[in-house]
């Protein structure tokens, strides 16, 4: 009995050969196993990570780049547009216009519709040097000379895993006078 407890606590069987016993409780033969998937969570985590704030960083672009397309969109079609060129749609543009246009260029990887906000202000220059500019109050505000600032706001939802999701805003103003 004694010598059957010996080589169980050894690890030795009947022949005298090493087995697991206790000593097989001391293997450290399943712990590449546990190190792996942990290690591997905190870089998939890491790598994740860096490809949301590069999507962030992509969101931004295209914000800024958003509006400067609106600006643009709204000096080109002021009050007299219609009349200076012939040919061209979407006259006399206001703030649903812009914003319309603005959400509908559709850039790849980007919810428009549901994230983003488009705010439109027209101002009116002084009259002495140098130029300062005031709030537009009397229409139309889209006239010639004024200045249109496009305000182009996107709520980027950031997901990162082990990470509390939330949000950030992205946001790039524009501004241009108006040419016609």
């Amino acid at each position: 009995m004694m010598r059957k407890l010996i080589n169980f606590f050894t690890g030795l069987n009947r022949a005298g050969v090493a087995g697991k016993g206790l000593r097989g409780l001391m293997d450290d033969g399943g712990s590449a196993i546990v190190e792996m998937a942990l290690s591997s969570s905190v870089l998939f985590a890491m790598f994740f990570g860096m490809f949301e704030m590069s999507m962030a960083s992509y969101t931004y672009h295209y914000v800024s780049d958003a509006a400067r397309e609106g600006s643009r969109y709204a000096i080109v079609r002021g009050s007299t547009s219609c009349t200076n060129t012939p040919g061209l749609t979407g006259c006399d543009a206001n703030s649903d216009t812009i914003a319309a246009y603005v959400k509908g260029l559709g850039y790849p990887g980007i919810n428009s519709t549901q994230y983003m906000t488009v705010t439109t202000t027209w101002y009116t220059p002084s009259t002495t040097q140098p130029t300062t500019w005031t709030l537009c109050t009397v229409a139309p505000c889209n006239a010639p000379k004024n200045l249109v600032k496009v305000v182009v706001l996107y709520a980027f939802p950031l997901s990162i895993p082990f990470v509390p999701a939330q949000t950030i805003n992205v946001g790039s103003t524009s501004q241009m006078v108006v040419a016609q």
